[in-house]
């Protein structure tokens, strides 16, 4: 499809040819990420899952598809809106105007499944292989952590989901809570469980253990510091590091070289380590105690200070939460109005972010010396948008482009490397105006420096058993 661009004084004429599926198939794309979810797989997905079209509509099942990854990309416009983007680079074909009621019912023929499918086949670590950053010491390194989301408050959805009650009203809108298990040296999504919030962390944290396996050491924070969840993600042979509550008491079996100590809680044998950790600012000092426990018991190839460092990268799972419900989501409420919708969207959101996440890991891959991290997924999200309006690089080429247009764009601007740094846990829009003000509050960030000591427990210590 030719365009022209006039100059001041000159026309230049430029030729843009764009490759697209045919008919009622042309605006089932994703712009350059078709290619991560190519119409063959979009296609077996329907088949498995039984939920492709027996006749051609004029929105074919696969269509619609894209249509939700779509309207991920665009948080922030309706489904009509987005259907808009996705015929935006299509001018001069044929192509449908449906209505948003037309669209609304495509989405529930569709039905959740072929998101599902999809969801399965994505999810991994994204890494790239001998990576940097990607493994610690033979393993790779993943964490697991929760997150709520807000969803339109709908008497359908109340009838499944509930309100988080607090101060001015609670949340407002039902929550969703979701916990995923992330690769971190990608922010890749490894395993994701959703649903209610009446059901804890630690309840979805055991659904997550069918993907933990030997090779993966998996981070916790002290909210999973319990003795059935330990003991059944041991039994996967994935190794554990886990922040110990502060009233849990575990006995010394053997004292370690480096300041740990042989334990048990439950049945699973771990090794203690306790480290003060002190931060030091130009605005002052803070120090505080952890205490970890870990499957990894062999001191030598595990000590206890490069355990301490290590723990640090659970944070990785909160970035990758503030990717999907910050930069992609934009902090807004889910759309779909009823339970079924929900579902069929949260799918979509962690297959869209997933793909994200494995464009990105292409382009890093080819530098096999840049940390993943300094991969910027604003970068990778806006260059992806452009992509799809445009209807661009569709369909591969002849010759394959491992990095594409997304990479080449991430790799141009690439973040620094990470420096360390602080800045206050604090509420920076509360629900009461009033509670959001102070001139006390120091929202800055500070450059800072870090000293970790191991702690070796006095004796005598408790000998019995930890719960």
């Amino acid at each position: 499809m030719p365009s022209h661009s006039a100059c001041s004084d000159a026309v230049v004429t430029i030729t843009d040819t764009k490759t697209v599926a045919a008919g009622a198939f042309a605006p089932g794309h994703l712009g350059e990420l078709t290619q991560v979810v190519p119409f063959e797989m979009v296609d077996e997905a329907l088949a498995a899952t039984g939920t492709g079209q027996v006749r051609v509509r004029d929105l074919p099942a696969r269509v619609v598809v894209y249509l939700l990854l779509a309207g991920c990309l665009f948080a922030e416009v309706g489904y009509q809106q987005v259907w808009c983007k996705l015929t935006a680079g299509l001018a001069g074909m044929p192509v449908a105007c449906p209505s948003a009621g037309a669209l609304s019912q495509a989405r529930r023929r569709l039905t959740v499944k072929p998101l599902r499918w999809l969801s399965e086949l994505l999810r991994g670590p994204a890494a790239v292989a001998a990576g940097a950053g990607v493994r610690w010491r033979g393993l790779l390194v993943c964490a697991t952590g929760g997150t709520t989301m807000s969803v339109p408050d709908t008497g359908a959805n109340l009838r499944m989901l509930t309100k988080q009650p607090g101060n001015h009203g609670g949340s407002g809108y039902p929550l969703l809570r979701l916990l995923a298990l992330v690769a971190c040296g990608t922010r890749g999504i490894i395993d994701a469980v959703f649903g209610p919030t009446s059901s804890g962390e630690t309840t979805y944290a055991q659904q997550l253990t069918r993907s933990l396996h030997q090779g993966m050491t998996v981070l916790l924070d002290r909210n999973f510091d319990t003795a059935a969840l330990i003991q059944a993600a041991a039994a996967t042979q994935a190794h554990l590091l886990v922040r110990l509550k502060s009233n849990r008491k575990l006995p010394v079996l053997r004292r370690c070289p480096d300041g740990s100590w042989l334990s048990q809680t439950g049945a699973t044998q771990v090794r203690v380590v306790q480290a003060e950790i002190t931060i030091a600012t130009s605005a002052g000092r803070r120090t505080g105690v952890y205490r970890l426990a870990t499957t990894l018991l062999d001191h030598h190839l595990y000590p206890a200070f490069a355990l301490v460092t290590l723990y640090h990268q659970r944070w990785e799972t909160e970035t990758a939460y503030l990717e999907i419900k910050s930069s992609i989501l934009g902090g807004r409420v889910l759309r779909a109005r009823t339970p079924a919708g929900i579902i069929q969207e949260v799918y979509a959101l962690l297959v869209t972010y997933q793909i994200l996440r494995l464009a990105m890991a292409d382009a890093t891959g080819t530098q096999p010396e840049v940390d993943p991290d300094r991969a910027s997924f604003t970068i990778a999200l806006q260059t992806a948008r452009d992509q799809l309006v445009k209807a661009a690089n569709v369909i591969a080429g002849t010759v394959i482009d491992l990095v594409g247009t997304i990479g080449r764009h991430v790799l141009d601007n690439l973040m620094p490397a990470r420096r360390l740094r602080v800045a206050p846990r604090i509420v920076k829009r509360a629900i009461s105006k009033y509670n959001a003000r102070g001139p006390n509050i120091d929202r800055r960030s500070y450059k800072a420096t870090l000293n970790i000591d191991i702690f070796t427990p006095p004796d005598p210590l408790t000998t019995s058993p930890g719960p």
